[in-house]
């Protein structure tokens, strides 16, 4: 699966990506990214139809993991384009890019 770097994904939400967060509802509300749609890795199997096939996918996680995997599971199903953010909301925020807080 592809990854790519905070500054290109931000690149890529600008170019009509979806951004998709999928850590649990406890650690989106803490911090997530600017935007982000937040789908559970542990809903995905059962919720997954309600991502678009065609519009690129960006998965986000904490770090980086969770989202490959989700990634790895949406080419399984059929998805052609989704790309992992490498590092995840960590190296997002690190980053300086736009985050949520405590919503």
């Amino acid at each position: 699966m592809k990854e790519t770097t905070p500054a290109e994904g931000q690149k890529m939400l600008t170019n009509g990506a979806l951004l998709v967060d999928v850590r649990e509802p406890n650690e989106y509300s803490e911090i997530h990214a600017q935007g982000a749609l937040l789908l559970p890795l542990s809903e995905l199997e059962s919720r997954f139809s309600e991502l678009p096939k065609d519009r690129p996918l960006l998965m986000i996680c904490r770090s980086g993991a969770r989202s490959a995997r989700a990634g790895e599971y949406l080419l399984a199903q059929g998805y052609s384009d989704v790309t992992n953010l490498a590092g995840g909301t960590l190296a997002w925020a690190e980053a300086g890019l736009p985050v949520e807080r405590g919503q």
